[in-house]
């Protein structure tokens, strides 16, 4: 791959730096004449003997870092602290050591960018610790995805200080260089975040030096046989197309300077990856490309771009297709340039940009003329003035959103989110990555975790130091909370004066956990008095669950709430549960004979056999009536009660005294006496307006007298009892089939 720019000199050459972005002094990282070369001389005995992960060498690591910042116009103060950032491991109190060496400004810069590099390493021995043979290759892709996405949380996180994302944009590039060189095997993950994630920084920054490099070389060891197939294609005329670029540039320069335009023309370099992507995204072949060969015109004003356009067009034939105005309509990150391919008269295609100086300026440096803000001031670089370092900060941050939105798939706001400015991203002690809104705290960071864990938070360190529940968490701290084994939060977590909880989620959790609480309580109150009523009716095998469906609740728990929130009468169960009073017996009545045969009338048309003159009485508990098939039972001191066969208290009444049973029918004068007989009718129904009316219109309407109505509303549910008189209970059923067919009835059926 062809040597850019910023690639280190070979030994006795001078480097070339293209489009220095920093030419101001520094304010925030104060220049000192031998900085560089004290920063150097101070890491150099901690750093000689130490090696990278990747096996190479801090120290040249570190020299090679400063190149690359040097390259790209970082100060001499930027290019120490390559230098210092790697020392700070090596240093008991980097903090005290390197403020009293070099300057607040420089500890801070180097403990900053640091922590990243600590935060970053962290995370990566904990992903290739796990198995991969424990995950199959869905959830391999999703693991690799979700690493992607840390990486770029945690380089938008200590974004804040731009400078830090510069080193960290730098070492990737020298550490992508070293496998290169050493053609060591590279692990999977350096590749695919240079890849992915710095090099659209470096895009959207405008570092287009290191994007360029850094996508070449990640793709090399991405694709390797994709990238030698491409190399080798460029290489097979490269001398010829080199001889042909150079001719046609040569010629337009001398035109386009006759013709009255002060124009400098340059042959620009086709980088590998942006060929393969062009192939990809187009469906085109090799030769299809038209921008392998490529120059730049760069002229004074817009005017001259689109007199040089019209030029170009009327001298070569352009393609149509592939022209783009970026003049009128500037990219997304500010970028502006005429794009346009021609053939020569050989029918070659060359692809042609033309721009201002000014343009070229911004296609070169990018927003990189900004990223310094804080050593720039209201100075500005690379022609690009800024009115003040807020004004310099929120141009970067809009391009740093900006390629935020290109990694997430995020749509643009109408105005910028604060994510920079709200958010920090914090360790667990196994080197997950963790998300919390600033100023959050262990007890946040807890609960975001997991529910539980934040429940039975008791204490925390913060990168092995116990500290108050309630210290503000920084950015690349390792966090490690301390909990029981059960338990729940402390009503002062919610207090925001003393300052627990700052996630919505966590206070969400906690208020929970005590509605949770307080909920139980409730229930268990009502649990109790209803159990206590059922031990009092006699009735403690009735299923809870069944009960509480009978009274129109989804399930006991539920029941249960309302009545211990007294929303629910203890009443209205004992009208469900307490059936009709039982028929009082006299202990010392003698028991009558068995009956004889004979048929004698009784009173109300009722015969009783084998009996003359016994008094008799309709049950109330299951109110007979004619036809129904009855049965009597003789009483102590009130004659006989006359039950319908299949009534329930008849049954436990034989069961306990069946000598008792009497035989009873009706008499043949029952229907032309004009006797009616009293019956209870259970209606339910979804409770609206008008449905008493309506039932008792049916009654009316089948010349039923209504002499009682007793009605409940649960849960918008009617329970509805009728005690209605009748002649012949045989037509009761197709009174009730009337009054199942109203609109809301569920059912309607005698008691």
């Amino acid at each position: 791959m062809k040597s850019l720019p910023i690639r280190p000199p070979a030994s006795g050459q001078t480097a070339q730096v293209v489009s220095p972005v920093v030419t101001a002094t520094q304010n925030s990282l104060p220049e000192q004449a031998d900085a560089l070369a004290r920063a150097r001389a101070f890491a150099e005995p901690l750093l000689a003997s130490q090696l990278l992960d990747s096996g190479e060498s801090v120290l040249a690591h570190a020299d090679a870092v400063a190149h690359i910042l040097r390259g790209i116009g970082g100060s001499p103060a930027m290019q120490a602290t390559s230098y210092l950032v790697y020392a700070c491991d090596h240093l008991n109190k980097p903090q005290d050591v390197i403020a009293k060496a070099f300057g607040e400004n420089f500890a801070a810069l180097a403990l900053e960018t640091a922590k990243l590099v600590r935060v970053q390493r962290h995370a990566r021995q904990a992903r290739l610790a796990r198995q991969p043979a424990e995950l199959g290759t869905a959830a391999m892709q999703q693991d690799a995805a979700v690493q992607l996405e840390n990486v770029r949380k945690m380089l938008l996180a200590f974004s804040r200080d731009l400078r830090v994302v510069m080193l960290r944009l730098a070492s990737r590039l020298q550490t992508l260089r070293y496998f290169a060189a050493t053609k060591l095997p590279v692990p999977e993950s350096i590749a695919t975040e240079a890849l992915q994630v710095f090099a659209p920084l470096a895009n959207r920054l405008g570092i287009w030096e290191i994007k360029w490099e850094m996508e070449d070389l990640a793709f090399r060891f991405l694709e390797p046989d994709t990238y030698k197939q491409v190399a080798r294609l460029l290489d097979e005329k490269r001398a010829e197309r080199e001889a042909n670029v150079e001719r046609l540039r040569s010629q337009l320069e001398t035109d386009l300077t006759a013709h009255g335009l002060s124009a400098r023309v340059s042959g620009r370099p086709k980088h590998i990856y942006s060929i393969v992507k062009k192939m990809r995204g187009k469906s085109l072949g090799f030769d299809r490309v038209y921008d392998v060969r490529a120059l730049r015109i760069v002229v004074t004003s817009v005017s001259e771009c689109y007199g040089a356009l019209s030029w170009v067009h009327s001298r070569y034939t352009p393609i149509a297709e592939e022209f783009d105005d970026y003049i009128a309509k500037p990219k997304g990150n500010g970028y502006q340039s005429l794009h346009t391919v021609v053939r020569d008269a050989a029918g070659q295609p060359t692809e042609i940009q033309i721009r201002t100086q000014a343009m070229h300026d911004h296609a070169e440096n990018g927003v990189a003329a900004h990223w310094a803000y804080k050593e720039a001031g209201a100075k500005g670089y690379a022609g690009v003035s800024a009115s003040g370092a807020y004004d310099a900060k929120i141009a970067v941050l809009r391009q740093l959103l900006a390629w935020e939105r290109d990694l997430s798939g995020l749509q643009p706001q109408t105005q910028a989110p604060s994510v920079l400015d709200d958010r920090i991203y914090v360790l667990t002690p196994d080197a997950a990555i963790v998300e919390l809104p600033r100023g959050a705290t262990a007890v946040d960071f807890a609960y975001t975790v997991h529910t539980s864990l934040g429940h039975r938070c008791r204490g925390a360190r913060i990168d092995g130091a116990m500290v108050p529940l309630n210290t503000p968490l920084k950015n690349g701290q390792t966090v490690e909370v301390s909990t029981t084994k059960e338990g729940g939060p402390s009503r002062d977590w919610l207090n925001p004066e003393l300052g627990y909880l700052v996630s919505h989620r966590a206070k969400t959790k906690v208020r929970a956990w005590f509605n949770a609480l307080a909920m139980s309580v409730t229930i268990a109150k009502g649990r109790e008095a209803v159990e206590k009523l059922l031990q009092r009716e006699g009735k403690t095998a009735v299923k809870l669950d069944d009960l509480a469906v009978q009274l129109g609740f989804a399930n006991a728990e539920a029941l249960f709430e309302d009545v211990g929130k007294d929303e629910f009468s203890l009443r209205s169960i004992e009208l469900l549960l307490r059936p009709p009073e039982a028929p009082q017996f006299d202990a010392d009545a003698p028991l009558l004979r068995k009956p004889r045969s004979g048929d004698n009338p009784g009173k109300g048309g009722l015969l009783v056999v084998g009996v003359d003159s016994l008094m008799t009485q309709m049950a109330k508990c299951c109110k007979p009536a004619p036809p129904d098939a009855i049965c009597g039972f003789v009483t102590r001191g009130k004659g006989v009660s006359v039950h319908r066969t299949d009534c329930t208290n008849l049954k436990e009444m034989v069961a306990r005294n069946g000598e008792r049973l009497i035989e009873v029918e009706w008499g043949v004068t029952h229907a032309a006496s004009n006797s009616v007989y009293p019956v209870d009718v259970a209606v339910q129904a979804q409770d609206r307006q008008g449905l008493l009316r309506d039932i008792s219109e049916v009654f009316t309407k089948e010349k039923m007298n209504v002499t009682g109505v007793q009605t409940q509303s649960i849960k918008n549910v009617a329970w509805m009892t009728f005690t209605v008189e009748v002649a012949d209970s045989g037509r009761l059923h197709k009174v009730l089939g009337l009054v199942a067919e109203l609109p809301g009835v569920r059912w309607a059926r005698r008691k």
